[in-house]
């Protein structure tokens, strides 16, 4: 069992359905540090598995394009968490073909995300997915009505609970709603990276979950020590839960999923779900992107 974090604040109904910590787990660093390798320990990263959902996380993402080698992010969740917790949320994406020698082909079409949903299942153990995503790229204005209405008819069907969007905009969010409710979005966004800000808008104004990804990028900008250093010696925190607390306060729909294959690193970044920054605090890293 997963113990719920204590503060009303830190949980948000997905879907309208499943009440997760607003702090969540990226899965994509399990299998290696990197997309490219090397391979991690698998016993380390089944210890930071263990440890988050300790931590009270009950929000997982991850995609069984998620692998190094023989290790896979889908493979060590079902090794170290099955049988599931009934408060676990298991958040899976499919869009992305990737071959067994880690290259990487074209975007899916219709036949390959149906495969996509069923090895994602295989490699869960699950005979339904809580929340799909569809992972979309600039130029799938004219193919995102054909590709969700696939996941939709899975949906439909019982093979998915809630499906979501990942790399959108707020156009393909649109259309995507008139085929089926959306029920989460996942984006690149930070304090160093404020990308599609008309998105995560869309979403707060829609109560629909807004999920960041390298949240804790700095994407080749030079990272600002001295304010996230003065701000976190304040409240006795590090630059790190900074910029994760910054990152909540920007809406209660938003619902960052760090991952690190460290397990001081995952302690760190779920109590940072716990730092409230103060309006000066807010503003001084609001205008770092200025």
């Amino acid at each position: 069992m997963t113990t719920p974090l204590e503060n009303p604040a830190s949980t948000f109904l997905l879907g309208g359905e499943f009440s997760v910590a607003r702090m969540g787990f990226g899965a994509m660093r399990l299998p290696a540090r990197e997309i490219t390798g090397p391979t991690n320990d698998p016993a380390t990263s089944a210890a930071v598995l263990r440890r988050a959902v300790e931590l009270g996380v009950n929000h997982i993402d991850t995609a069984w394009f998620y692998f190094y080698g023989a290790l896979s992010a889908n493979g060590l969740i079902r090794r170290v968490l099955h049988p599931y917790s009934e408060d676990l949320v298991l958040a899976a994406k499919v869009g992305p073909v990737r071959h067994r020698d880690g290259n990487w082909g074209a975007p899916a079409g219709p036949r390959e995300l149906v495969a996509g949903v069923h090895r994602s299942l295989r490699e869960l153990g699950r005979d339904h997915l809580d929340l799909v995503y569809l992972r979309l790229h600039e130029d799938d204005d004219d193919t995102v009505a054909e590709r969700f209405g696939t996941l939709a008819a899975l949906r439909e069907k019982g093979l998915i609970r809630h499906l979501g969007l990942s790399n959108t905009t707020t156009g393909q969010l649109a259309r995507a709603q008139r085929i089926a409710p959306v029920a989460a979005v996942q984006n690149m966004y930070g304090l160093l990276h404020r990308q599609n800000p008309d998105v995560l808008d869309a979403c707060t104004q829609q109560g629909i979950a807004f999920v960041p990804f390298f949240s804790l990028e700095t994407l080749g900008r030079p990272e600002p020590t001295e304010p996230l250093a003065r701000i976190a010696a304040r409240h006795g925190a590090t630059p790190v839960q900074v910029k994760l607390a910054w990152t909540m306060a920007r809406s209660p729909v938003v619902l960052p999923i760090p991952g690190t294959s460290s397990v001081a690193h995952v302690e760190e970044n779920i109590a940072a779900a716990d730092l409230l920054l103060d309006p000066e605090d807010l503003a001084t890293l609001d205008a770092l992107s200025s």
